[in-house]
């Protein structure tokens, strides 16, 4: 597995002049992004990039590196470490943003397509990001002049630099998105190849290790997170927007608004879960989503993977547990417990029993009926 790339900022005092200090180890895809700050400058006394300490080149660098690499704050900043800068609340924040000299703006028309099309700020942020990539990669005023074969050559470079499928799918999306719903030139590439999708089974955990993780959770929104998720089967995008009113305590339902694709639907909420909120709406009182970060603000996708993660790690499981995870073993559970797939599809908000159908091979209440053959052998 390829190792993470890292930056770590320092606190430089350079000619009377506070300074950002980035260490990083020698890799080429850094190097290039590092060419496209504000000019950047070597110090062969703290061996390390160094430019000046202003709020402008302190947001750009977590624009330039987002989804490259990670930005370690731990020498520069009391506050976690992240990933970018202020998370834009709506396509219209990409229009306004500061951006390094010659660094190419996504075109107007691929935002109005992204907002008249009501694409999630989560998706338009993929999709942004991805295609800005590509066009300051070509540096081309007439994007219209690019052909197939630079668009291979392209996706052929990002295989070289060892990006994965899902990278390269998302840059694919965001390119056919601009030719071909943006300007309406159908199927512009349609010839461009995919990576081959790989046939993976959907990671389940046991009811046991979901136990254990949720009894070793002290606070109670934490614990809460974890049960809903659990309980629901929702995304991790879906518990964020959920508001206090998508609880339905008298049809004993959740009502996900909005959710993939922008498809509303509804799941179960679970009588215990529910207590748990209770106590959870009296302690923390929240305004307005059900879970806040800030008054009336959405809790972060990243705080409710942490919380994640750190119940996995308290409950001692060793292997890799996301908010997904949690969504699987949902699925997983009810069908080995009786639950129809058709029910299933309703509740996950699956457009095809085929999606559904996977989890018939990780379910395994039919294996336990099934007897080895070696069974039938003296092995004393």
């Amino acid at each position: 597995m390829e190792k993470r790339k890292s930056i770590i900022l320092k606190h430089l005092f350079i000619e009377g002049q506070k300074m950002i200090g980035l260490k990083f180890y020698p890799d080429k895809v850094i190097h290039a992004l590092i060419k496209t700050l504000d000019h950047p400058k070597w110090s062969n006394k703290y061996n390390m990039v160094y430019l000046p300490n202003t709020s402008k080149n302190y947001s750009t660098i977590f624009d330039v590196f987002k989804g490259v690499a990670w930005i370690n704050l731990s020498s520069f900043s009391n506050k976690i470490s992240r990933t970018k800068g202020i998370s834009p609340i709506s396509v219209n924040d990409y229009r306004t943003r500061e951006l390094p000299r010659g660094y190419i703006r996504c075109p107007e028309v691929f935002l109005q397509k992204l907002e008249l099309r009501k694409y999630s700020l989560n998706t338009a942020r993929i999709y942004i990001s991805m295609f800005e990539r590509f066009i300051n990669h070509h540096k081309r005023d007439d994007l219209l002049s690019i052909d197939e074969e630079e668009i291979r050559l392209y996706l052929q470079g990002l295989v070289f630099l060892k990006k994965s499928d899902s990278y390269i799918n998302q840059m694919i999306n965001s390119i056919k998105f601009y030719y071909e719903t943006v300007m309406e030139m159908p199927n512009r590439f349609y010839s461009v190849e995919r990576p081959r999708k790989k046939e993976q089974l959907p990671k389940v955990i046991s009811v046991e290790e979901v136990q254990a993780m949720i009894n070793s959770l002290t606070n109670l929104k934490h614990k809460c997170i974890v049960s809903l998720l659990y309980s629901s089967g929702i995304r991790r995008g879906e518990l964020i927007n959920l508001k206090i009113e998508d609880v339905d305590s008298k049809r004993m339902v959740l009502n996900i608004v909005n959710g993939k694709g922008g498809k509303d639907r509804i799941t179960v909420l679970s009588p215990t879960v529910l207590e748990l909120l209770r106590l959870y709406y009296k302690c923390y009182t929240p305004k307005k989503y059900l879970f806040e970060g800030a008054p009336e603000k959405k809790y972060s996708e990243g705080s409710v993977s942490k919380i994640v993660s750190e119940a996995r790690r308290r409950a001692k499981i060793k292997k890799k547990v996301t908010p997904h995870v949690l969504r699987h073993s949902f699925a997983t559970h009810l069908l080995e417990n009786g639950t129809d797939l058709r029910t299933i599809q309703v509740l996950l908000g699956h457009s095809s029993s085929v999606t559904t159908e996977i989890y018939t091979q990780v379910a395994i209440n039919h294996l336990q009926t099934i007897k080895s053959p070696i069974e039938m052998l003296n092995l004393t």
